[in-house]
């Protein structure tokens, strides 16, 4: 389906950009050069009357947004966290599309409840208010439960909701190509691999069912970790359509007035959502990955509660060794180290020179220290950055572009309660701690023992796999160039010798 007539959807967003308003607040807001203001709107100003009208009532780019559809709005959530890339006028704008989006009604609720879970709203819950936040792709009620009279929170997915995500999601890999057709330079992002990621993850959010299992993980995960809560699903009132959890109670993140008026150190919650995501991230691999302002909260005794587990990110334990010491790398202001491991991990190609990539580098992390962060311009700093990436023909690495689209959202957030946060001095604890476990000769004794320990569960196998080998090797058909058979012996002794000194080092550790 993503032919030509993605064309017209395409041709209806700028358009609709043009209608209400948005293209010239929007890109004064980025502050864009002069001259793309002028082209845009010179485009964009014939084909005005096929954009879409949205809500008068609300601001140019949030109707612009809302009047898209969910896969626009999702893009909106992120640039509400970043007052510092768009300002602080179109962040307040945009925060509306956090939880305030316009509802559908309560008796289509209803009906979606019982027609999901195979009873009335009535005999499973005693009290079903009214929508207390709705965004791009569900809603939430407040209820009780009729059998213990507990408040819950029931999650229930739009009308229509999936049909309207494959056609926006159509349109942009219709982009995708068309950008990597006319542009070659813009291969090396890898668009169309970005929003394949970005369908991936939005289809599973799409399922309630994996939202739930997701916050059962994260629980689990985290229930040791001081000032932080998850709630809980209750698995038998929760389905593909509908999600029941506990209900979470505290003062929403974006309400920060309410929060210092309640006594909170908002210094320390700022530093706490940093640290507790990079926990997250770097000793689990597993992480809360749309922690915007809608999706948490601030409980009475001070915890920060997360909510909202359909957008979860995963990285291998590899990935994180790379990314921390990266972080750790800028931390110590070692740009040496940090262009060494990406060039070990494969992210710039090694024929570039690993001097000059540190002094870029050095060009993008020396301004972040001894200066207070409220100067620095992330807007000015993700452009140089992208320069970078650019000059060394780094290509977009799908992986991390959640890891990479949460740390710019909790930032975000931590910045909202404290202008003056530091992020490196905030990040250092939690990723010395973890480089102090995960890199060096104790991560090596225990890398090995789990490598031993793999290959003793093939122990008994061992005999049929030599023989197996040997039989191969005294072939006579034809064949490519083989190990030899003194080589194929060697490493199943050395497989079985592992096998065996992972079973003695496991009874010592």
């Amino acid at each position: 389906m993503r032919g030509p007539h993605n064309i017209w959807r395409l041709i209806r967003t700028g358009a609709t950009f043009e209608r209400t308003g948005a293209m010239t607040v929007a890109l004064e807001a980025m502050e864009a050069p002069a001259g793309l203001r002028a082209f845009a709107r010179v485009l964009g100003w014939p084909f005005k009357w096929l954009g879409y009208r949205g809500d008068p009532a609300l601001p140019p780019v949030t109707r612009a947004l809302t009047a898209l559809g969910p896969a626009y709005i999702k893009f909106g959530q992120v640039l509400s966290t970043r007052p510092d890339v768009v300002g602080e006028d179109l962040a307040n704008q945009l925060r509306v599309l956090q939880d305030k989006l316009p509802p559908f009604s309560t008796l289509t609720a209803k009906a979606t409840v019982a027609a999901e879970l195979g009873a009335p709203v009535e005999s499973l819950f005693s009290d079903f208010s009214e929508p207390v936040a709705a965004a791009s792709i569900a809603q939430v009620h407040r209820a009780r439960l009729a059998d213990s009279g507990e408040d819950v929170a029931v999650k229930i997915l739009r009308p229509g909701i999936e049909r309207a995500f494959r056609r926006d999601i159509d349109a942009f890999h219709f982009a995708a190509g068309l950008i990597e057709a006319l542009s070659p330079a813009s291969r090396r992002l890898r668009p169309s691999d970005v929003i394949s990621h970005f369908e991936g993850v939005v289809m599973g959010e799409l399922d309630l069912r994996l939202e739930s299992a997701s916050a059962s993980e994260f629980a689990a995960n985290t229930e040791k970790d001081a000032g932080f809560q998850v709630p809980a699903p209750l698995w038998h009132l929760s389905s593909r359509r509908v999600m029941t959890m506990d209900w979470a109670e505290g003062i929403p993140m974006g309400e920060v007035a309410a929060i210092r008026a309640a006594g909170h150190d908002l210094v320390a919650i700022s530093e706490r959502v940093l640290q507790l995501f990079l926990s997250h991230a770097l000793r689990d691999g597993f992480f809360h990955a749309d922690m915007h302002q809608g999706n948490l909260k601030v409980a009475a005794n001070g915890d920060v509660i997360a909510y909202d587990f359909g957008i979860m990110g995963q990285i291998d334990e590899y990935t994180r060794r790379v990314y921390a010491e990266i972080l750790i790398g800028f931390i110590r202001r070692d740009y040496r180290r940090v262009a060494e491991v990406h060039f070990e991990a494969g992210y710039v190609p090694r024929d570039r020179d690993i001097d000059a990539f540190a002094r870029a580098l050095r060009a993008v992390g020396e301004p972040i220290f001894g200066m207070n962060a409220s100067h620095i311009s992330m807007a000015r700093l993700l452009s140089y950055l992208f320069e970078v990436t650019e000059r060394f023909g780094m290509q977009t690495r799908t992986e991390l572009i959640l890891l990479q689209r949460t740390m710019v959202v909790v930032e975000g957030v931590a910045r909202s309660l404290n202008p003056d946060i530091n992020i490196w001095h905030a990040a250092q604890p939690v990723v010395e701690t973890y480089i102090r476990g995960n890199v060096g000769p104790q991560a090596l004794l225990r890398d090995l023992v789990r490598v031993a320990r793999v290959l003793g569960r093939y122990g008994p196998k061992l005999p049929q796999l030599a023989e197996a080998l040997v039989i191969r090797q005294t072939e006579p058909v034809p064949a490519p160039p083989r190990r030899s058979l003194a080589g194929t012996l060697g490493l199943v002794i050395l497989g079985a010798a592992l096998a065996g000194a992972g079973v003695a080092l496991a009874t010592l550790i």
